[in-house]
């Protein structure tokens, strides 16, 4: 399998990035993987890795980059639940300006860079998003209906908003198939908000399915911190690569 960094042009600069394939000639599907807040460090590489390998070409964007291109030495101790709020704390002002425009600025950068691979297939993409990465994942597909035919989000925050740009509201532009996998303890997704989105995806006739994972927190997937639940994690994997299969690979 291949995986490489790569720079990724974009009308604001340049976006430092990953990059996971498959070993040998053809083509195949791309992945658009939207990280979480903690960044792309290695935990996310190996997951991008995991999609790799079952056929996908996997692109891993920084999406901070307008801080300055990620390393090793930025990443964070999320092993401890000091640490954790720490980042975040680190990382809240980044998140401010990531503002929808902003984010579909990067958005069509990201899209016409696997498009311009040789060894990315032609049709649409999925994309996959955790955390802040849901919600951009979300946005993205609304925003570029023909260019995305699958999306998944996992323990993903305020994807319910009093806004008129909200994602529950946007979603209805999509012609992706979605799956949202919602932590069961998540303050920045309510059992009331996962009933809100679901009401306003039954309403604008959007394919999904949502499921809110049992005992899990905010953050599940991840197993460099301390909320992450294995068991999470691997219902996680059946169900993503189940998508993508489905959706990106038929003949």
């Amino acid at each position: 399998m291949g995986f490489t960094p790569v720079q990724i042009p974009t009308p604001d600069g340049v976006a430092d990035g990953f990059a996971a394939f498959p070993d040998g000639n053809g083509t195949f599907p791309a992945v658009l993987f939207y990280m979480d807040a903690f960044g792309p460090r290695e935990v996310l590489q190996d997951m991008a890795r995991t999609i790799a390998d079952d056929g996908f070409y996997v692109l891993l964007p920084n999406v901070f980059y307008r801080s300055g291109p990620a390393s090793a030495s930025d990443a964070a101790d999320l092993t401890s639940e000091e640490g954790r709020k720490a980042a975040f704390g680190r990382v809240m002002p980044l998140i401010a300006a990531l503002t929808r425009d902003v984010a579909l600025r990067d958005a069509t950068a990201y899209l016409d860079f696997l498009a311009a691979q040789p060894n990315v297939a032609d049709g649409p993409i999925g994309i996959t998003g955790y955390c802040m990465g849901g919600r951009l994942a979300v946005v993205t597909a609304a925003a570029f209906p023909d260019r995305v035919a699958a999306v998944a989000s996992f323990h993903a925050g305020r994807l319910v908003t009093d806004q008129d740009d909200s994602p529950h509201r946007l979603a209805g532009k999509a012609q992706a198939e979605f799956y949202f996998g919602h932590a069961e303890h998540d303050p920045s997704m309510t059992p009331d908000d996962v009933a809100a989105l679901e009401q306003a995806l039954d309403a604008a006739g959007v394919t999904y399915r949502s499921e809110v994972y049992p005992g899990t927190e905010h953050g599940f997937t991840m197993s460099d911190t301390t909320v992450y639940d294995p068991t999470g994690l691997e219902r996680h994997w059946r169900n993503l690569l189940e998508l993508f299969e489905r959706k990106l690979q038929q003949a």
